[in-house]
């Protein structure tokens, strides 16, 4: 799959304005994109929806992101429109809490979704709640991820590289011309930024699922571009949180948040951050692509850029490798035949051109589908889609994103930005922190296998 997403991306870069991707669908920006270019494949007509009878059934998502919301939710609306004998109840997670969470106290009540974006899939997988991607849809996708050797997802996208979002205003006027190719250079711009009087960095924090941007920035670079297996090591109890490569990563982020970051960082909501940048309290976000369209929203005329931070060595490590994420069907509602059909209905819609072109250029994201999609990109997505396309960019995942033998305990993700979160509001010892972290791997890895 990576090979995959590196050649169709190569071949996007022949446009410098377009993206084309091998993607089952085509995105429409706001000005229109030119998603009529690409021939929509048959789909849910009216002639057809009169032999059908009536179904229902509910639909879960994460909701942390407005412009991921806003799409999915336009989606649905369309397809309801389309097919009046289905009724679609949005059950799209709007709390601050971490979207497993959310998922498993459905759960607990009854009311887990028929039809869910799935992100940790072989949890659920494993506990039997959702079942294998029926084999009627699996050919819209170019060699999805599989768990167990088995695809269980409709991949909604391809990962995307997340990196610094900077004014270019603010950059300028403290005299910033160039942009870091090492890590300290970056940390350099800080300081120059920081003399100007302006809040360098703007963080979420109050959002647990933000806090791991910058986490996995500092993992990836010091951990896993260096050792892809290192969570199956972790759990074999053969490396440790508190060896030198992770105190070092972890170190970097503690001195950056203490630093650069906002003081406000904790009481900040991941859909705040984009306003608190546009308005000048701020210089840059650390983020993903989706955040593009939301603060062209927030003022079309804010000039922004796009980079990823390099490491010490000036290597650039980006999140970009696909994981087994996407919809996925629930067991109980893969038992009614009719209810199923409908979903599946549902994912041949949200994939065809017309809808899933929209759907991607709303988020800026990389289509995952086989039959190719294209939508007019930004300045800002051309850089993403660069870091892509080169293969002297490594490539990885963040720390709750792989499976299989390199599966972390389920809670332990929100557990440890947490600890990370209160390691900088007490100026705490980083390896006193990781032994922590440590304890409690060990202790989730055990209840977890009992």
């Amino acid at each position: 799959m990576k090979n995959t997403i590196t050649k169709l991306s190569v071949m996007l870069l022949a446009a410098t304005t377009v993206l084309t991707a091998c993607g089952g669908n085509n995105n429409n920006n706001a000005s229109g994109g030119n998603a009529a270019a690409t021939e929509a494949p048959a789909g849910n007509t009216a002639a057809t929806d009169a032999a059908k009878k009536d179904v229902s059934f509910t639909i879960g998502y994460a909701s942390g992101d407005p412009a991921t919301k806003k799409a999915i939710a336009d989606t649905v609306k369309k397809f309801m429109e389309a097919n009046p004998n289905v009724t679609i109840k949005d059950l799209s997670e709007t709390s601050s809490a971490a979207y497993l969470d959310w998922l498993k106290t459905k759960d607990a009540v009854g009311e887990f979704p028929d039809l869910v974006e799935m992100r940790d899939t072989q949890v659920f997988a494993d506990a039997g709640k959702i079942v294998e991607l029926p084999a009627d849809l699996l050919d819209l996708f170019e060699s999805p991820p599989q768990v167990d050797g088995k695809v269980w997802n409709a991949p909604m996208q391809v990962n995307a590289p997340q990196g610094i979002i900077y004014s270019k205003k603010a950059y300028a006027d403290a005299g910033i011309t160039e942009l870091p190719k090492t890590y300290d250079e970056f940390i350099a711009i800080q300081e120059k930024l920081k003399a100007t009087g302006i809040s360098p960095l703007v963080v979420g924090g109050k959002d647990i699922f933000h806090m791991g941007f910058w986490v996995n920035k500092f993992l990836i670079d010091d951990v896993y571009s260096k050792d892809p297996d290192w969570n199956s090591k972790r759990t074999a109890k053969t490396v440790s949180f508190a060896d030198p490569d992770v105190v070092q990563g972890i170190t970097d982020f503690k001195e950056l948040f203490k630093n650069y970051v906002d003081k406000g960082w904790l009481s900040t909501a991941d859909n705040q951050t984009a306003s608190i940048l546009v308005s000048g309290k701020a210089a840059q976000l650390f983020s993903g692509t989706w955040m593009f369209t939301q603060i062209a929203e927030a003022d079309p005329s804010f000039e922004f850029g796009f980079y990823a931070v390099p490491d010490r060595a000036g290597k650039l490590n980006v999140i970009g490798l696909p994981s087994p994420a996407g919809w996925s069907l629930s067991t109980d509602a893969a038992k009614d035949a009719d209810k199923t059909e409908a979903i599946k209905d549902f994912i041949r819609f949200f994939f065809e051109p017309e809808q899933y072109s929209v759907y991607l250029a709303s988020i800026n994201a990389i289509p995952s589908t086989k039959e190719k999609v294209t939508y007019e990109t930004s300045e800002q997505m051309q850089v993403a889609l660069d870091l892509i396309a080169d293969t002297n960019v490594t490539k990885s995942l963040a720390i709750n994103n792989w499976w299989g033998d390199n599966l972390i305990p389920p809670q332990f993700r929100n557990w440890y930005y947490k600890l990370l979160q209160d390691m900088v509001v007490n100026d705490a010892d980083v390896t006193d922190y990781m032994k922590k972290a440590d304890t409690e791997y060990d202790n989730q890895v055990k209840a977890n296998s009992m």
